[in-house]
């Protein structure tokens, strides 16, 4: 993976931009602006990836490195939120069971709500498969929910 830069290319599957940030051969933030960035390069191994699998090839990126700058108590949430397999959908109270908290208390489900809003790099962390809001913009999330049901 390159090491550093901001890598973009236009997706007419989600009506948007699909926009990288790379640093250390890490992805630090994925994003879905409405526009190329002027300074963005559009080659790069994952946007690859991530284009094919917007052309309906089945990727998990569980491999993807990325380097999350969350909160302990949020990368939990966000690491257990990266397992949810392709094609599936989940509550926000399963996702709080699978990242160990009680899905019965109010600051345990508040806690996995804030991760998921706070998700630095959605696709890769398939927030969009969390049946709440989370970095993902909605008409985005949907285009991905509508990719994986094939």
């Amino acid at each position: 993976m390159e090491d550093a830069g901001i890598y973009a290319r236009e997706s007419p599957t989600l009506g948007a931009v699909v926009q990288l940030g790379v640093v250390g051969g890490r992805v630090i933030n994925v994003s879905f602006p409405d526009s190329m960035p002027d300074d963005a390069e559009t080659d790069h191994p994952l946007l690859n990836r991530i284009f094919d699998y917007l052309d309906g090839a089945k990727d998990h990126f569980d491999d993807a490195p990325v380097a999350l700058t969350v909160p302990t108590d949020q990368r939990k949430v966000l690491e257990a939120a990266r397992n949810v397999p392709y094609g599936e959908t989940i509550s926000v109270e399963r996702l709080a069971r699978l990242a160990g908290l009680d899905d019965d208390e109010a600051k345990d489900v508040r806690l996995v709500e804030e991760a998921l809003r706070s998700n630095p790099v959605p696709l890769l962390i398939p927030d969009h498969r969390i049946e709440a809001t989370g970095a993902t913009p909605e008409d985005v999330a949907a285009a991905l929910r509508r990719v994986e049901q094939g």
